[in-house]
């Protein structure tokens, strides 16, 4: 049995893949965030999870959970973030409630109200552009239901960079007028749900409105980035986190 900081350091040089797969190296990971919290331009109460990096001021990642909720997972991404020099916040779409089960996840998901997760989005950018360690420069990742989120902030609140797992993102040429940064997608062959249909759907109304979008497509299943997943492709998902970083930073 590792002593804590045993598993503390593990957390901290591992590929985030072997930290996201162990529940001990995630739970140590998330552990070392801080919680913050606000009160939306709605006047709702709000939290979240951060990560600092070494060196600041720094850029700034916003991550949307996927339908499990802001789950160790999540905030194990957020300290990842900040171990390669971003401020990772880790946003709560369902107020404290974290879902061990799909009809949970589904239950929870169901009961997000679309006005009140864009007020909390709109309101952590807000939040995150006037943080004294940040340099204004923002960046919004999501998984599946995070994913479509993860569009939805930016559509809602200027940023500058946004990327989408496998995401909803059916979107008219009219809805995507407000975007202001370039979008990064990635999307497998074999999801049902977020299909070719829809993506390339989505990259043609983006392309009608001006809008740069790059979509990579993997020979894998939805939630392929995901090692807790039956679905994980442990090739893809690095590819895919490769790609993300480099976005990042010619983005941020």
């Amino acid at each position: 049995m590792f002593a804590r900081r045993d598993v503390l350091k593990g957390a901290a040089t591992l590929p985030l893949a072997a930290v996201l797969a162990d529940p001990a190296l995630a739970r140590a990971a998330a552990a070392t965030l801080d919680e913050v919290r606000l009160t939306t331009a709605g006047g709702k109460d709000v939290s979240g999870a951060i990560a600092m990096p070494a060196k600041t001021p720094a850029g700034a990642v916003l991550l949307v959970h996927e339908w499990w909720g802001l789950n160790d997972q999540i905030k194990s991404v957020a300290a990842e973030f900040a171990n390669v020099g971003y401020i990772g916040l880790a946003v709560d779409l369902y107020d404290g409630n974290v879902a061990t089960t799909p009809d949970n996840a589904r239950n929870y998901m169901q009961q997000v109200k679309a006005e009140e997760a864009t007020d909390t989005l709109k309101s952590w950018i807000a939040w995150l552009k006037r943080h004294e360690k940040a340099n204004g420069k923002i960046a919004t990742v999501g998984w599946c239901f995070g994913g479509g989120w993860s569009l939805n902030a930016s559509l809602a609140e200027p940023v500058d960079a946004t990327i989408v797992y496998y995401g909803h993102v059916a979107r008219s040429a009219e809805q995507l007028a407000s975007l202001q940064s370039p979008v990064l997608g990635h999307f497998a062959t074999r999801d049902q749900w977020i299909n070719r249909e829809m993506v390339d759907g989505f990259v043609a109304e983006a392309e009608k409105a001006g809008k740069a979008v790059e979509a990579h497509w993997y020979e894998a299943d939805h939630a392929f980035a995901n090692p807790t997943s039956a679905r994980y492709d442990s090739d893809d998902a690095k590819l895919a986190w490769q790609r993300t970083l480099d976005f990042i930073k010619a983005n941020l």
